[in-house]
């Protein structure tokens, strides 16, 4: 039996080696760049994560954000537990949890204007490149913080 295995293998090749003779080029493989074709670049749009002390905090900051255009839309999770290290003690609070949608282009942007105006003396502010996704909802937040990311355009007041 185990000299099927080396034929085997050389089995599952030939379909490939047969393209390869017909088309007289090596088949083409899906681009990883590209989500099913949809031209969406993984990685291109963000979430960003946020802990506010409160809901009025996070509204604030939530909205700020959508109205310059910094994200393209805020969700508030309420009432998360938070435990954490703190200046050498066990910390333990409440807080609100803002999952941003943005282009990750804007990441900086908007860790900055978040430390601007967030109340803790050290604001969390990380994010995770979205690497798939719902490419009509990707495409959305592309366009709704598209002219922040275009470096011609003023950041709107």
């Amino acid at each position: 039996m185990p000299a099927l295995l080396p034929v085997a293998s050389r089995l599952l090749l030939l379909p490939r080696a047969l393209l390869t003779m017909a088309s007289g080029s090596p088949p083409t493989q899906p681009s990883p760049a590209s989500d099913s074709g949809s031209g969406y670049v993984p990685g291109s749009v963000s979430a960003a994560f946020v802990t506010c002390p409160n809901e009025k905090v996070a509204k604030e900051i939530a909205r700020a954000v959508v109205e310059k255009r910094l994200a393209a839309c805020v969700n508030l999770i309420p009432q998360i537990t938070s435990i954490y290290e703190w200046k050498g003690k066990i910390e333990e609070d409440s807080e609100v949890l803002m999952m941003i949608k943005t282009q990750s282009s804007l990441v900086p942007a908007l860790t900055d204007f978040v430390r601007s105006v967030h109340p803790y003396e050290v604001a969390e502010v990380i994010a995770l490149p979205v690497e798939q996704g719902n490419f009509p909802y990707l495409q959305w937040v592309r366009q709704v913080t598209e002219s922040v990311s275009d470096s011609s355009t003023v950041l709107p007041r």
